[in-house]
């Protein structure tokens, strides 16, 4: 296979599995982003100091059975309090200067009565305290120890929270909220808190919860949201079509009433915990998405229904499940974007802002090459990959990169050591225009070159 063209790239993977195939150069033009080191000997001083803090909050809230407390007591709550123990203070000086008063009569009686009549009184004194004793403890309620229920089995994404259990992930777990609020140790137990606050209220976070009310969201935001593959530094690519909600029909169905909102935002946080569940959470594992939202013939921000939804979805997860997305690329950006970002990335922390990446629609498949490999990227993003295809797969073979200078011709050879095989290539020009043919050179000596496809013009996908 002959290719020319001028400063063009292209790519081509080898044949199917039964061919053998000449050495091939895999696309790594550029490094991905690569998420901070969740191994304790890469953290800084500094950072392993606020880890170690925050263990010992979240370690000593679970054993008090506190983790969900508010942390403090509301001030109308600690006025009444101050109020009751003044008055009770009060009181207690009053009856003291009752009881002195008592005995000071009791004295004067005692020394007029005489020995007789002293030890008589003392004998009736006893027995009336006795007697006093002895109603007070029949009348005074009996003391109980309000019981605190621990539950040290408090996980969060599958992993438990008690650090004195010693598993691996939890470390993991807790880096992430210590990054997303810059490792101040209060503010990231206070996130962590209100994150399992929120989880306990809300009603499907069980991925075989809520199956029954979701079953009746359109079958068209099956799509919507799914896995596919995996980017180069091993995170699971979680792609995000809107064009479903172009559909009139789907958009009242999905946005058109609040249970539908509700329902909705019911079935994105449940697709978000689907995918966590499928995270690596341990140290070094692949513990945050890929996000990729195509925003093609999407509808634009006359839909203020989806505009809301979609700043909700945002909202929640920058919330509640920090730096689980490594990455938000969005690709087949329109213009209307532009005013309609100006509306929601106010509310967005920096951190999570730095993670975006928007592709116009003619830099798709140059934006996701730099973060995805090219046999992993959809076809129709300018990939490799088919869905479904039994007769060619990436998986099956490697990738050739070449690069091909301006008014040069570069020739890609697939080599056919079996006669009667059937050899299956596919070809996507990264960048400029290239012009290539398909010929079939016999290994026989003396035979004739067979142009199996005249020369055509390609251009970048």
């Amino acid at each position: 296979m002959a290719v020319s063209g001028n400063g063009a790239e292209a790519v081509a993977p080898a044949p199917a599995k039964e061919v053998s195939t000449k050495e091939a150069v895999a696309v790594s033009k550029n490094a991905s982003f690569r998420e901070e080191s969740s191994f304790l000997d890469d953290l800084k001083d500094s950072e392993r100091k606020a880890l170690a803090e925050l263990r010992d909050k979240v370690e000593a809230a679970i054993v008090e059975g506190k983790l969900f407390d508010d942390g403090g007591k509301p001030e109308e709550a600690e006025a009444e309090e101050k109020v009751e123990e003044d008055g009770k203070k009060e009181a207690d000086a009053e009856e003291e200067k009752k009881e002195g008063e008592e005995e000071g009569e009791k004295k004067e009686a005692e020394e007029e009565s005489g020995e007789d009549t002293k030890e008589e009184a003392k004998k009736e004194e006893a027995a009336e305290k006795a007697a006093a004793k002895e109603e007070d403890e029949e009348e005074k309620p009996a003391e109980t120890t309000a019981a605190v229920v621990i539950d040290k089995d408090i996980a969060l994404w599958g992993v438990p929270l008690l650090p004195s259990k010693g598993d691996e992930a939890t470390d993991v777990v807790l880096l992430k909220f210590l990054r997303a609020r810059d490792f101040k140790a209060g503010a990231a137990f206070e996130m962590l808190r209100r994150t399992l606050l929120w989880r306990r209220d809300w009603t499907s976070f069980s991925v075989d919860a809520g199956a029954d009310a979701d079953a009746d969201l359109p079958e068209e935001l099956a799509g919507a949201c799914y896995l596919d593959g995996a980017d180069r530094e091993g995170h699971l690519v979680c792609y995000n079509a809107l064009d479903v909600f172009a559909d009139d029909a789907v958009y009242k169905n999905a946005l058109g009433t609040e249970e539908g909102k509700a329902r909705f935002l019911r079935w994105r946080v449940r697709a978000m915990e689907l995918h966590v569940a499928e995270l690596d959470l341990r140290p070094g594992g692949a513990a945050s998405l890929l996000q990729v939202t195509d925003l093609r013939n999407s509808p634009g921000p006359a839909k203020k229904d989806l505009r809301i939804a979609v700043k909700q979805v945002l909202d929640l997860f920058q919330d509640n499940y920090p730096e689980l997305v490594a990455r938000n690329i969005l690709i087949n950006v329109p213009f209307w974007y532009y005013a309609f970002s100006a509306l929601f990335y106010p509310f967005l922390t920096q951190r999570t802002k730095s993670k975006f990446v928007v592709a116009r629609p003619s830099k798709v498949t140059e934006t996701l090459l730099k973060y995805i490999p090219i046999e992993a990227i959809p076809v129709k993003y300018g990939g490799l990959k088919r869905d479904g295809d039994t007769e060619f797969s990436a998986d099956d073979s490697e990738v050739t990169e070449v690069t091909i200078k301006g008014s040069s011709t570069q020739t890609i050879e697939i080599e056919a050591t079996e006669a009667d095989t059937t050899l299956t290539w596919d070809l996507t020009v990264l960048g400029w225009e290239v012009n290539y043919k398909e010929e079939f050179l016999p290994a026989d000596e003396g035979s004739y070159t067979i142009i199996i496809r005249k020369g055509k013009k390609m251009g970048s996908g």
